[in-house]
């Protein structure tokens, strides 16, 4: 079942966003393994979604989503990647 629930969303995501099940596992294991409180690390990962997601991120939007990461020592988890790419 859990197989099942997995690939519909891998499928979806495929669909709607042309991102490969790869893609996702690789950005997934990035997110878990990444430093946040490397500037560097966080800027890679912020262009690798932006790019991913097909959404152009502004220098001005990067330079806000790093130092929100980096100086408050926030992870960047889903809810908080979606609520600064709406904007």
């Amino acid at each position: 079942m859990k197989d099942d629930v997995t690939n519909s969303i891998m499928n979806h995501l495929n669909k709607k966003a042309d991102i490969s099940p790869q893609e996702i596992i690789q950005v997934a294991n990035a997110m878990q393994q990444a430093n946040f409180s490397d500037e560097k690390t966080v800027r890679n990962l912020v262009r690798r979604l932006g790019k991913m997601a097909n959404r152009p991120v502004t220098k001005e939007k990067e330079d806000r989503i790093v130092e929100l990461v980096t100086k408050k020592n926030q992870s960047m988890d889903a809810n908080m990647l979606q609520q600064i790419f709406k904007k």
